[in-house]
């Protein structure tokens, strides 16, 4: 009971709380739909843009429908020491096409493609500030950013009625200090013996678990009330997502 009441997080957060969130739209004035997403000091921009084509192995196999497509990059002050970027070494780190992947796979969950008729759209997150979560960010913004630009296509004509099948959200869950905590930072990520991402719709259905034990293991028990934590903290962001949706799309 004393080591539990002693505990304490390095921002003072409570164990299932998350950090400040914050959803910035119209970051990017180009891009079809667009937000700067925080997850507390973790920034990311997240843009989405229409191309009105199919990429080619679709065309060849003749499946209709349309396409997602992410890529993902740290950009160079995000983190502490600067980071090179991927290009001047001359190909892209594993890390980054993992999450790429990750985001790509996630929205595409959350959209009947063959309502896009012939169009792929393109999702890019850019970390502006690494400090834990980005790839979590990354999704839970990414959303927003997709919406944005599909509620264009509406708009114009160009499609009839929305692809979503539901929304989709991210983030981090792990064990730090012995205590299962929502919403890891750097300090706590880099610390933690138990490390999972979850992304999951709105309506509470998994899209993907991403978990692991750093040296260490963990119990079913564990494993659930990890889950049970990010699944109340995935409804507080899919909450935030829909006003800033409803704010801009009404």
């Amino acid at each position: 009971m004393k080591d539990i009441l002693a505990f304490n997080r390095p921002d003072g957060r409570d164990k299932n709380q998350l950090r400040e969130i914050k959803f910035e739209p119209g970051i990017a004035q180009n891009a079809s739909g667009s937000v700067l997403v925080s997850f507390g000091n973790t920034k990311v921009i997240c843009a989405a843009n229409i191309e009105n084509k199919v990429p080619g192995w679709m065309s060849r196999q003749k499946i209709s429908g349309g396409w997602l497509s992410a890529e993902y990059s740290l950009l160079p002050y995000s983190t502490l020491d600067r980071k090179q970027r991927e290009v001047v070494r001359g190909k892209q780190e594993g890390r980054s096409i993992e999450i790429q992947r990750l985001i790509g796979r996630s929205l595409r969950s959350s959209i009947d493609l063959k309502k896009l008729h012939q169009k792929t759209i393109w999702v890019d997150c850019d970390v502006l500030q690494a400090d834990g979560g980005t790839r979590t960010a990354s999704v839970t913004g990414a959303y927003v950013a997709t919406y944005l630009a599909i509620h264009k296509l509406i708009q114009s004509g160009e499609i009839q009625s929305s692809p979503f099948i539901d929304s989709v959200a991210a983030v981090s869950v792990g064990v730090f200090k012995d205590q299962i905590v929502l919403d890891l930072d750097y300090l706590e990520d880099k610390s933690a013996t138990v490390d999972f991402n979850v992304v999951m719709t709105g309506k509470g259905q998994f899209i993907e678990l991403q978990g692991t034990g750093e040296e260490a293991t963990f119990s079913p028990m564990q494993l659930n009330e990890m889950i049970s934590v990010a699944s109340e903290g995935i409804q507080k962001l899919t909450d935030f997502q829909q006003k800033v949706i409803a704010s801009l799309c009404e």
